[in-house]
């Protein structure tokens, strides 16, 4: 657990989510679905019950190559970051994180600390060499973030999302950990 200041001096607690947490987690997923086309589901979509997410967040957890980190405001979740790294030896060292944050508390700088947080555990795993990402080319914000932390474009997938009958394409990032 740790408790970290933001850009408005607020503070956030980002800690590893816990089974206990699932509930919770899935209001919060619910609800941020409603909030941004960027998300890789919309509105609707995240069909999970509490027990498979109690499941899913101690499946994570029992993993040396994946996370699952909240962010909370006065014990509210705000924002959560999940990164899964591959199931076989050969792909074990890498892995793609996911990333939401409440629309209420954009820009408040909590992805950036939700991606320190990722990036910290990553150098001390022993395991994870490197993140990757896939982010929509228009989701302009993000990507400006992702560049700078020091994610670097490796690819663009065409025609990866469909949202409202309109295609977008991904933009493939990663950053090495050494």
């Amino acid at each position: 657990m740790t408790q970290v200041s933001l850009k408005d001096g607020s503070i956030i607690t980002i800690r590893k989510a816990v089974s206990s947490d699932a509930k919770e987690v899935l209001e919060y997923i619910h609800k941020i679905s409603s909030e941004s086309d960027f998300l890789t589901f919309g509105e609707g979509e995240f069909h999970r019950t509490i027990e498979q997410q109690k499941n899913f967040i101690y499946d994570i957890a029992k993993r040396k190559n994946a996370l699952f980190i909240v962010a909370e405001i006065d014990g509210k979740i705000v924002g959560n970051l999940n990164f899964s790294g591959g199931l076989r030896p050969r792909m074990a060292h890498t892995g793609e994180f996911g990333l939401s944050v409440l629309q209420e508390y954009w820009g408040k700088g909590i992805g950036t600390k939700l991606i320190k947080n990722l990036i910290q555990w990553c150098k001390k795993s022993e395991t994870i060499r490197k993140i990757n990402l896939k982010v929509r080319n228009d989701n302009h914000l993000a990507i400006h973030l992702y560049k700078k932390l020091g994610f670097k474009q490796e690819g663009i997938i065409t025609r990866d999302f469909l949202v409202d009958n309109r295609f977008y394409d991904s933009i493939f990032m990663g950053l090495t950990i050494d």
